[in-house]
């Protein structure tokens, strides 16, 4: 059920970015150059399994919600998700140059574009929340809530702290960055489904917990597949975090104790679900997914 669901996220997924970067303007918007357009295209529409959509999604779909919506803010969060990747490998931040096997955006075109690519899909993402069939304050929350999880205190913050190699190397503020860095798109993919849904506060709490527990694990995951050398699975270069000096759970505590550490972290996520019962069970698989990964 897991890998059929998330599947059929990725296709609605798929079809509503296609839409959002067509070459038809929306309103206001005077034209769209077709190099940017391009260059968007290939940063959102590229491989990916679309994890933080399907939770947009499966989360919205526990309180009985769904439709073109749902699916179009899972789609900004997947633009917010391809911009944060397009900058992160830019010779200023990461430097890499393959990205889901094959070349990155600033490969395949140039410095310059993949700056603009990247700026685009970011606003592209508030132009496309802000225009959902919803009630205002729905609207409202959401947009907030996506600038939150994407801005200083959120995806770019935990992107400057773990470029700042002046931090001292402890597990505590491994773990903020981290939330920050990967957890924080995580978990506003999870708080959009019960924003949607207008979740009450009990699940709406447990629900965070899931999410942020999740982000972390999903961290975990994608640094044991770098140290392990998995580059198959990682889609682009590894080892490339521990060359770097860079600040991970896994060079902290080691490869078997960071291994520990995701599936006691997986099962905090899965715990805190146990209040919706067996209609959870897809999210609870896309936990356990996420673990899988680095195996």
């Amino acid at each position: 059920m897991f890998e059929t669901r998330l599947r059929q996220a990725a296709d609605a997924t798929d079809t509503a970015l296609d839409r959002l970067l067509s070459g038809e303007t929306r309103p206001a918007e005077i034209a769209r150059p077709p190099r940017l357009l391009d260059a968007m295209r290939y940063a959102a529409l590229g491989p990916g399994k679309r994890i933080r959509p399907f939770l947009v999604i499966e989360t919205a779909r526990l309180f009985g919600h769904a439709g073109d919506a749902v699916v179009t803010v899972a789609a900004a969060l997947e633009c917010i998700h391809a911009y944060s990747l397009v900058h992160d490998d830019l010779p200023a931040m990461d430097d890499d140059d393959m990205r889901r096997g094959r070349p990155t955006v600033h490969i395949r075109y140039d410095e310059a574009t993949a700056i603009l690519a990247g700026d685009a899909l970011l606003t592209l993402a508030f132009d496309a929340v802000a225009g959902i069939d919803a009630p205002a304050e729905t609207r409202v929350a959401l947009v907030m809530a996506l600038a939150q999880a994407a801005g200083i205190g959120g995806m770019a913050g935990g992107q400057a702290l773990d470029l700042d190699a002046s931090e001292a190397p402890e597990i505590a503020a491994v773990e903020t960055m981290q939330a920050m860095k990967t957890g924080a798109l995580i978990l506003f993919g999870v708080r959009a489904g019960a924003l949607l849904g207008n979740a009450p506060a009990g699940p709406g709490a447990r629900l965070d917990t899931f999410g942020r527990r999740l982000g972390l694990a999903f961290q975990i995951a994608d640094d044991l597949i770098d140290a392990t050398g998995n580059a198959a699975i990682a889609g682009k270069a590894t080892a490339k975090d521990a060359e770097r000096g860079k600040r991970t759970l896994v060079g902290l505590l080691g490869v078997a104790a960071a291994r520990a550490r995701l599936a006691a972290t997986v099962e905090e996520a899965i715990a805190a679900l146990d209040i919706f019962g067996a209609e959870a069970d897809v999210l609870r698989d896309a936990a356990r997914f996420i673990a899988a990964r680095e195996a």
